[in-house]
């Protein structure tokens, strides 16, 4: 693990970094500040100077084919939450992979897989939670942190260990190493997992069980304009399918596709 000052984006640094040299799988990259922070499709991240947790994470999902790369995503977010859930209530995720809390973001995470013949060869898991940011710029539309909603600091470095220590029960499971998984998918609400395909399932039910109005029909809009939707589920592609309140219609959307309309 490398602690660094100041970078551009941890991701663009590890990715950096691992062209100049192998580098072990779980090799970290923290910033206590990053000046060209970057989000999903091009959306930039905001934060102030060593106050949050900004960071990166080095993945060889060699289990993992190209069609089935989202799984990733439903395991940050899983530990993320899991690890916020120990310190504060109403914390959910907001497809694709967004943390909140009640209405507001508390996270967000930029995937960045290669891939090759079908597979994906390596990932770069970058990962912004706000932790005890005061205030935040006027111009951002929904933001919280951990300080604003406990009034208390938290320790950064204890937050980034729990995260890993949740993160790799997970993914050990699902890469097939013997040992790991169990517990944490037993904690999630499976009494014994003893396959791979049985830990994707775990995942997908913990994933949509988590997620942020999962119940009931809510107001969205695409490029056709304003509807109301319930969330059917969410594909291994990564994709949202909604079906639409007269329920005779299924609409599949990917990233940036579809916005939730705020209540």
């Amino acid at each position: 693990m490398v602690w660094l000052q100041e970078v551009d984006s941890t991701n663009d640094h590890l990715k950096e970094w691992l062209r100049r040299e192998p580098l072990e799988e779980g090799t970290t990259v923290v910033a206590d500040y990053q000046n060209r922070g970057r989000g999903q499709r091009g959306n930039g991240w905001s934060s102030e100077k060593g106050k949050n947790l900004l960071f990166s994470l080095l993945l060889y999902p060699k289990e993992l084919k190209a069609n089935e790369q989202f799984i990733l995503s439903r395991i940050a977010s899983l530990a993320i939450k899991r690890v916020l859930d120990r310190i504060t209530g109403d914390i959910c995720i907001k497809w694709p992979n967004d943390i909140y809390w009640k209405e507001k973001k508390m996270a967000g995470m930029l995937i960045e897989n290669e891939l090759l013949r079908g597979k994906i060869t390596r990932s770069v898991v970058g990962i912004g939670i706000n932790v005890n940011q005061r205030n935040f710029p006027a111009g951002l539309p929904n933001p919280v942190s951990l300080w604003q909603i406990t009034g208390i600091e938290h320790d950064v470095a204890q937050l980034l260990e729990s995260f890993l220590q949740e993160f790799f029960t997970l993914y050990g499971g699902l890469q097939g190493r013997s040992g790991e998984g169990h517990k944490g998918f037993a904690e999630l609400g499976m009494e014994q997992v003893l396959r791979r395909e049985e830990l994707r399932e775990a995942i997908d039910y913990a994933y949509m069980s988590s997620l942020y109005r999962k119940d009931g029909y809510h107001w969205y809009e695409d490029r056709d304009g304003r509807f109301q939707a319930a969330i059917q589920e969410v594909m291994p592609s990564g994709h949202l399918v909604l079906r639409t309140l007269n329920g005779d219609e299924e609409r599949r959307y990917a990233f940036k596709e579809v916005a939730y309309v705020n209540p």
